[in-house]
């Protein structure tokens, strides 16, 4: 995770927001977004977490200038996310990747590219830097349609790069990647942001916001329930986890005896590990380096 400044100017500035979806007679019928109010700065990872049906999706459109907010202010990049000028500096990745499955992975990304007002040589330039990006120089030449869900994904984040833009919208970046193309994913966006993008990501995979997220909003029925650093949210008050190197049995067995006194409380005690991903990663690297494919 990145460190922001608290004075970073703000990239989306959400105030008030409220989205009411009317029936044919123009009654209320849903209020998916209600009184949303959150500020995402600038390099910053910032995460919409929240169930099925609590405006994840409704907010984002609002922020591509999608749909129009029924109250409340919206600002995105100091202007107007309807502007043809704020589009320009956003790009986004839906949750299903919508390909023609007729094109390959370069000219599915030639073809965004002149969308996005691309010349011809800086096209082909940004093009070979995207597939190289994503892990998809092997398969360049691959119809896209006979790709794997993750491979598609991987097509679907280079096209959301591909004009170079100064805010990502992702929404569910990982979904359908394995272990080591879901690690790749995370990596990236945190590269990005280390470059200066600014980056909103709504995700189900709870894991994957805690790795690379500054910040995260939590929603319920449109209504922000939580909402600040990750790491200030995920602490237990009076709670410390104490991490020992070169410690053996019976030294351990001491200072769990003295701190169970000085405390008067069990002390719970469990081997240091790392996460099943990263061992999964580190298994599959080092056996294609040392198997490397004919």
């Amino acid at each position: 995770m990145s460190t922001i400044p608290h004075d970073a100017p703000a990239v989306i500035d959400a105030r008030g927001l409220n989205k009411v979806f009317r029936d044919f007679w123009g009654r209320p019928k849903v209020r998916a977004v209600q009184d949303l109010t959150l500020e995402v700065r600038s390099g910053e990872v910032f995460g919409l977490l929240g169930p099925n049906g609590s405006g994840k999706s409704t907010t984002i459109k609002m922020l591509l200038g999608l749909l129009y907010p029924t109250s409340g202010e919206l600002r995105v990049l100091g202007g107007s996310p309807r502007d043809a000028a704020t589009r320009e500096r956003l790009g986004y990745m839906p949750e299903e990747s919508y390909l023609y499955k007729y094109l390959t992975a370069q000219e599915t990304l030639e073809f965004y590219a002149s969308l996005g007002g691309l010349r011809s040589r800086r096209r082909r330039q940004r093009v070979d830097e995207m597939i190289e990006l994503v892990g998809l120089a092997s398969a360049r030449h691959r119809r896209v349609g006979e790709f794997s869900k993750g491979m598609a994904r991987r097509v679907g984040f280079a096209q959301a790069l591909i004009h170079d833009p100064d805010v990502l919208l992702l929404d569910e970046p990982t979904s359908g990647l394995d272990p080591i193309g879901c690690r790749q994913v995370k990596d990236l966006i945190l590269d990005l942001a280390r470059r200066g993008k600014t980056i909103l990501v709504c995700s189900h995979y709870l894991a994957d916001m805690q790795d690379v997220c500054d910040r995260v909003a939590i929603l319920l029925d449109g209504r922000v329930c939580a909402q600040g650093p990750v790491r200030e949210l995920v602490r237990q008050p009076d709670t410390w986890r104490i991490t020992l190197e070169g410690v053996d049995d019976a030294l351990r067995d001491r200072l769990v005896a003295y701190l169970q006194e000085q405390c008067g409380r069990p002390v719970a005690v469990e081997p240091a590990g790392r996460s099943l991903e990263s061992l999964f990663v580190d298994v599959v690297t080092r056996q294609r380096a040392a198997s490397p494919p004919p």
